[in-house]
């Protein structure tokens, strides 16, 4: 306090004596004009100098977008290093900039993008309402994929450097069989299926596609590419889709040759891109906020035993939900199976799977919780097992709060069965969907077994005992009656499908729907006119949806519920979901060229083999 009233003293004292007359320096007089009261004059006119800086300064938000960018909740904190970003963490970074004062553009960093046309389209809607703040994007790449090329047209510039290139061919689908494989190895796939088009195990039985699932195919490739690709080009870049069908089939582009044909529009290096915004935006340079709206690392005191303990822990300061009216988001990502979620399991391509029991528990806490006003099932996931994605199915049933589903890049098969119950089912126009068929598989090792010479002999009572052996084929009579099992389940998707859709106001009819039925996979777009979706819209819409069942103003800002609840470090390293760096050594084939795509479409049948029936989609159906 003493220290203050001296500061003043002093500084009341210069005061007098700066505006002090030349003969009596004791007499006030009047301040020259442009003195602007001495100190406070020169901080103000100081003040109005930065203003001015800072008006031929505009400061930009960059942001990476990159990789898959799965949709599973994440932590909010880390033991080592920043928290981990999802899909969700990417669109709110896009958000925030957008309502920034502070910030003029954004610039997308778009190397290695691989998402689907799902987020796609959700990653170009976030873009465009950014856009409609009057502020402009700018993306910056190395070399452009064709959904990175496909997210820049979006954009008000696109940039590359004279080393680089666009990607632009077209749209491809990949069908491999490994039949063959399969037959080399001794093994057999026994299968039971119901559906023409279901797809999901030709490349177990088949060397070459079946003509339904060509068919279903080429009808979402088409879908995809006049929609996706040609349209949003033609749109973006101001050429007609003839235009932009004749320059896809010269592609892939160098820089010069894409800025020849107005794919780009500025071939420059990232330093030098600097200088390209700054015209763009009228101002003399430029402030790149590298990793805007990224969270921090937290920093962890290891000379305090205690904190490191509580990071470990989960954190002793657990975040406390709010009394207020919020809705619950609850995300299903990968592929659906029995007991608890998982994550990074290589038999199911390091992704993410969800289990029927952590679904259960995040619907009953909405559901019990009195501020959750409704739920927003996201679902990402290319089905599984059928028993599982039936528990999940009746629990939504049971739920009295409003339920709205909102599909991302795939939600078919048991993905669509378990949106089933939604009042409204929201789809990306390039999602996939429907599937809705049913079979049965089991992978016979005998023929391996016994070319490895081992042989096994069999002691049994009952008639179909062998119906869960991995060494032997389905007897005839085990075949007869897994086949009644697998055609009960189909009818019961089937029926429930419809009962679903008739509660969302659709005039649905058993017969109308087993012609869309059978397996057949879907885009959005083919979903929503055939009935089996509601909307075409983005998660923020199916939110939004959510508040108006919930007779709220749709436009309301409102707190989110995100479940499941992710589990802190400790939880992870006692549930096995942590690996030890120092395990065996091994060789990682699944970094090999293409493993990881046999992974994706051949983990998810056998990793579940406690539940044969499945319902699931082909995970090869995946556009490039």
């Amino acid at each position: 306090m003493t220290k203050w009233l001296l500061t003043a003293a002093l500084s009341t004292g210069f005061l007098a004596l700066s505006v002090a007359d030349d003969s009596n320096p004791f007499k006030a007089r009047k301040p020259e004009v442009g003195a602007k009261d001495g100190v406070k004059g020169k901080e103000k006119d100081q003040a109005k100098d930065k203003d001015a800086v800072d008006k031929n300064v505009a400061r930009i938000a960059s942001i990476k977008l990159s990789g898959e960018m799965d949709e599973s909740p994440v932590a909010g904190d880390s033991l080592f290093g920043a928290p981990a970003e999802n899909f969700s963490s990417k669109l709110k970074r896009i958000h925030k900039a957008a309502k920034d004062d502070k910030i003029q553009a954004m610039l997308l960093d778009l190397s290695d993008l691989e998402v689907g046309y799902g987020k796609l389209h959700e990653l170009q809607r976030a873009i465009a309402d950014f856009r409609a703040t009057g502020k402009k994007v700018f993306a910056y790449s190395e070399e452009y994929s064709s959904k990175a090329y496909l997210l820049a047209t979006s954009c008000d510039m696109i940039g590359l450097p004279e080393s680089g290139g666009v990607v632009l061919v077209g749209m491809r689908a990949e069908v491999t069989f490994y039949k063959n494989t399969l037959d080399l190895l001794k093994l057999k796939a026994d299968v039971l299926k119901v559906g023409d088009y279901k797809a999901a195990v030709e490349p177990l039985l088949r060397d070459t596609m079946s003509k339904e699932n060509r068919e279903q195919i080429e009808s979402m490739l088409d879908d995809n590419f006049a929609n996706e690709m040609v349209n949003p080009i033609a749109k973006g870049r101001k050429l007609t889709p003839e235009q932009v069908r004749e320059i896809i089939d010269q592609g892939p582009f160098t820089a010069k040759k894409a800025a020849k044909l107005g794919l780009v529009d500025a071939v420059t290096y990232e330093d030098e891109f600097e200088t390209a915004m700054a015209k763009s935006l009228d101002v003399k340079s430029v402030k790149i906020e590298a990793g805007y709206g990224k969270a921090k690392a937290s920093k962890l005191d290891m000379s305090n035993p205690f904190a490191l303990m509580e990071t470990i822990m989960g954190g002793s300061k657990k975040e406390k939900e709010s009394s207020e009216p919020k809705i619950a988001v609850i995300y299903a990502v990968g592929a659906i199976a029995s007991g608890k979620n998982g994550t990074g399991n290589p038999i199911m391509g390091g992704g993410s799977s969800v289990g029927s029991e952590t679904m259960v528990e995040a619907i009953r806490k909405a559901e019990k919780d009195p501020t959750v006003k409704a739920i927003v099932l996201r679902v990402d996931s290319p089905g599984g097992s059928a028993l599982a994605s039936d528990i999940i199915w009746r629990e939504l049933v049971r739920c009295k709060k409003p339920i709205v589903a909102s599909m991302g890049d795939v939600a078919a098969s048991g993905g669509y069965y378990i949106s089933m119950p939604a009042k409204k089912i929201y789809a990306e126009p390039g999602t996939i969907t429907g599937s809705i068929g049913v079979f049965g598989l089991k992978l016979v090792t005998g023929g391996l077994q016994e070319w490895a010479g081992m042989k096994t002999e069999v002691i049994s009572r009952g008639k179909n005992t062998g119906v869960m052996s991995s060494t032997f084929p389905y007897t005839e009579s085990e075949r007869k009656v897994m086949t009644e099992t697998v055609e009960d389940v189909y009818d019961q998707f089937t029926s429930k499908a419809v009962l679903g859709r008739k509660a969302a106001g659709v005039d649905m009819t058993k017969e109308k729907l087993l012609k869309i039925a059978s397996g057949r996979v879907w885009t959005g777009r083919q979903a929503k006119a055939n009935g089996l979706v509601d909307e075409l819209g983005t998660l923020d819409d199916a939110i939004a949806g959510a508040k108006t069942l919930a007779g709220i103003d749709p436009k309301k800002d409102m707190e989110l519920m995100v479940l499941p609840k992710t589990s802190s470090f400790l939880d992870k390293l006692l549930d096995g979901e942590i690996k030890s760096p120092f395990g065996a050594v091994h060789v990682d084939v699944l970094s090999l060229p293409g493993m990881q795509n046999v992974a994706k479409i051949v983990g998810p049948l056998l990793a579940t083999h406690k539940d044969p029936i499945k319902v699931m989609m082909p995970f090869h159906v995946e556009f490039k």
